[in-house]
């Protein structure tokens, strides 16, 4: 029978570990032991270890000290838009398997599972093959590993979602009482090393999917005071939705925000996969660069970028609306920093060679042109030449820009 068992402070260390009562009744367990692990959970090599390596490491120790581990899991919620957690599992003579959850693949096995009620009730649950209608051997984490008994142990952190430690054995008869009490009495310093990584994941993930890649590591290097300012080259893109403003006078806007949503998924993965960044989103707008040492190199992926983004969005038919963009590609020099005031600031690249990317995209927009480089952009394309369409005014530029198109359009 599956069995809920309400959080409660743990026996004494000398209670768990007394000669006369030992931990397992296969063989006592030295208190120099239980510590060393605690110690090693805290300490600086567990530390500086992956969520694989802490789960790895914990699961051969625990086997060593005598605990009749077959399944070692760590589910760990997180803060992700697409990503609901990840599920680190170790078995003894195994690679540690790692899998992410993404939201909305929740199965009815894991609604009705001894997991899931120990992460919403928050109390330790242990449970046997078939207890209740439980179906936990079935789930993907424990399938098909001969498992007789599972104890659950929810990680509860100082706020956020509740995760959880699951420990399984193949022994007749599960764990025994001493065997539990030994789990919960390393359980406090485990939830320390979890939630130390589970922020770690949600500092990189939430920086990375808000503000990208480059600008999270200025910001974890500590460059976040209002005025730091790096100046580099790259290469430029600005791509723009056209016909926006028609389209959102004339549609509701909820089906507006799914239409932008569409048109952002083949822009942005096709500017990721060239190893551009997205530095913002300008409205129905995407800047994005494409740094690099080599300006060859870093030009053909911006024209590789914006040749997928055209491509894609031509396979795209709605009974209600055409997403048609105009893309604008330079290559120049961009100061790259932090602006704002107070404590609410943004990084953002100004300079020049920022307005000319803008002022290029325009032309696209007056033209009709879905693709128009700068003849510093054309002349770095290291794989295939451009046509020059003339040279144009640009508003705010003094000289006429001669803009170029791919010869294949």
């Amino acid at each position: 029978m599956t069995t809920v068992k309400t959080r409660q402070a743990a026996a004494s260390l000398s209670d768990l570990l007394d000669i006369e009562n030992p931990v397992s009744e296969r063989g006592a367990i030295s208190p120099a032991a239980i510590l060393a692990l605690i110690e090693w959970l805290s300490g600086d090599e567990a530390h500086a270890l992956d969520e694989a390596g802490l789960t790895f490491g914990l699961g051969r120790r625990l086997r060593s000290l005598g605990l009749p581990l077959d399944r070692l899991s760590l589910h760990l919620m997180t803060l992700h838009p697409e990503i609901l957690g990840r599920s680190i599992a170790w078995s003894p003579n195994e690679p540690v398997q790692i899998r992410d959850r993404e939201h909305g693949a929740i199965t009815e096995t894991f609604l009705h599972s001894a997991l899931w009620k120990a992460m919403n009730t928050r109390d330790i649950v242990i449970a046997g093959r078939g207890d209740d209608g439980d179906r936990w051997e079935q789930l993907d984490t424990f399938a098909g590993r001969g498992l007789v008994e599972l104890m659950i142990v929810p990680l509860c952190n100082a706020d956020g979602p509740v995760s959880a430690a699951s420990f399984a054995t193949k022994r007749p008869g599960g764990f025994t009482a001493s065997e539990r009490q030994l789990i919960e009495r390393i359980m406090p310093s485990l939830r320390n090393a979890c939630e130390l990584r589970t922020l770690r994941q949600v500092e990189l993930s939430l920086l990375d999917i808000y503000i990208g890649p480059m600008t999270a590591q200025r910001i974890l290097a500590g460059h976040i005071r209002k005025g730091e300012i790096e100046t580099m080259e790259a290469a430029l893109m600005l791509c723009d939705l056209r016909g926006f403003t028609e389209l959102s006078n004339r549609l509701p806007g909820e089906r507006v925000l799914e239409l932008l949503n569409v048109y952002f998924d083949a822009v942005v993965p096709a500017i990721a996969r060239e190893g551009g960044e997205v530095l913002k989103f300008m409205g129905d707008a995407v800047l994005a660069v494409f740094p690099g040492y080599d300006a060859t190199r870093s030009s053909d992926a911006a024209l590789a970028a914006a040749n997928t983004i055209l491509a894609r969005l031509e396979t795209l038919h709605f009974p209600d609306a055409r997403l048609q963009a105009g893309i604008a590609l330079h290559y120049g020099e961009v100061s790259y920093g932090n602006i704002g005031s107070g404590r609410r600031l943004d990084f953002t690249v100004i300079g020049p060679d920022v307005n000319l990317v803008s002022r290029i995209q325009g032309v696209c927009s007056d033209s009709g042109e879905p693709l128009l480089m700068s003849e510093d952009f054309a002349k770095k394309l290291g794989y295939q030449p451009s046509i020059s369409i003339g040279s144009r005014p640009l508003k705010g530029f003094d000289e006429e820009i001669e803009l170029f198109v791919p010869p294949i359009r």
